[in-house]
């Protein structure tokens, strides 16, 4: 049987010994660099006025990366629901009219789905969530979040008007 762990060995050994990190193959001597990685968790909550809804969340996550403490790391924002999503795009209103046409498009709300066969009507909304993503993975850098020209992290909703979480989840040095 195969046998995996990620979980950090923690070992004990006197000052002098010639033994090695099991994880890392550093000498006891050089342990003292080796620090414990920042982790944060912190959940977004939103409940939109409109069935569907596109809202600018990078203000919310860059606060949570400034709490965590991370200068160097990763975030990863996530939406804990199966019908809406977190993307990355420019913030401009033409662009998000237009991604919302051209889901409406591909997956008409008053359309004919299985899924609400069994007295759901929102078949159209995991569609839309299934093209949009479930989550982003952003660098942090000094602090700040990493990003390109004109991002932003958006929360895209496809089946509104009830509280739903994202999940923040910051980890680094």
């Amino acid at each position: 049987m195969f046998r995996h762990s990620f979980m950090p060995h923690v070992v004990y050994l006197l000052p002098g010994s010639q033994k090695k990190h099991p994880l890392l193959n550093l000498p006891a001597s050089r342990w003292h660099n080796v620090r414990a990685m920042k982790s944060y968790r912190e959940e977004l909550w939103f409940e939109t006025r409109t069935k569907r809804a596109y809202l600018n969340i990078t203000p919310q996550v860059e606060t949570a990366v400034m709490k965590s403490g991370v200068r160097e790391g990763l975030v990863l924002v996530n939406a804990m629901h199966i019908t809406a999503s977190v993307y990355i795009n420019d913030d401009e209103q033409g662009l998000l009219r237009d991604y919302d046409e051209f889901l409406e498009r591909l997956a008409p709300h008053e359309a004919s789905y299985r899924h609400n066969e069994t007295g759901e009507d929102n078949g159209d909304a995991h569609l839309k969530r299934q093209m949009m993503g479930r989550e982003v993975v952003v660098a942090i850098t000094s602090g700040k979040l990493d990003f390109g020209p004109w991002e932003q992290i958006f929360y895209g909703e496809f089946d509104g008007c009830r509280r739903k979480r994202v999940l923040v989840k910051v980890i680094g040095d």
